[in-house]
């Protein structure tokens, strides 16, 4: 889901993940279980690396999508392990700049090594707010937010600080899984669906650009 800023803006695409078809070895672990993984964080770290997860969440199909070009600047909100980060750093080059932005102090900890042993010099970690990106204004070209909006606390003030550190012409692009039972992803429950999630963007003053 491609949202832009009101006036400019766009922004890129609701992708919503995960049909229901293919078998998801290993990533299709019980909802309860991956709530459990997040208080283990080298467990959740395994499960992030997962070679498997490529299997639902296609980011070869993403990087497509999102057509990232060298020299921009990209926040990828909820980085993680790295796993979209790091393909971001190889998209954008060197002139270019990821910010990869967590909560966690162990996915911090944990990416700064990767980031140090890999010698990748373009991604700079975030240990932001549950509420607070904590980024520059006027800083990013695209904020990227993968599976990631259920843990956001205080959308509505996150969505105007996002605004704050987008610069003109940027975009805020959601990834996420639908709506509905699957057999990987966080229980129904804590999905949003893509209708609200489109209305609560543009109530926030972005509008969708591209699907």
């Amino acid at each position: 889901l491609g949202m832009t800023r009101a006036p400019v803006l766009v922004a890129l695409t609701v992708v919503a993940l995960a049909t229901a078809s293919p078998a998801y070895p290993q990533a299709a672990a019980a909802p309860q279980e991956m709530h459990h993984r997040h208080g283990d964080p080298m467990a959740y770290i395994a499960s992030l690396d997962d070679p498997a997860r490529d299997a639902y969440q296609k980011p070869d199909e993403v990087l497509k999508a999102l057509a990232l070009r060298p020299g921009e600047v990209v926040a990828d909100i909820g980085a993680g392990s790295g796993y979209f980060a790091l393909r971001f750093a190889r998209a954008v080059g060197e002139t270019g700049r990821v910010y990869a932005v967590d909560v966690s102090p162990d996915m911090v900890r944990h990416l700064n090594r990767r980031l140090r042993d890999a010698g990748v010099r373009n991604v700079v970690p975030v240990l932001s707010d549950p509420d607070d990106p904590l980024l520059p204004d006027a800083s990013v070209d695209r904020f990227v937010i993968v599976d990631t909006w259920h843990h956001v606390e205080g959308q509505a003030k996150y969505l105007g600080l996002l605004k704050r550190m987008l610069k003109p012409g940027g975009q805020v692009v959601h990834i996420d899984f639908q709506k509905r039972d699957l057999p990987v992803g966080p229980p129904v429950g804590m999905k949003i669906a893509r209708e609200d999630l489109v209305k609560q963007m543009e109530t926030a003053g972005f509008r969708l650009a591209a699907e």
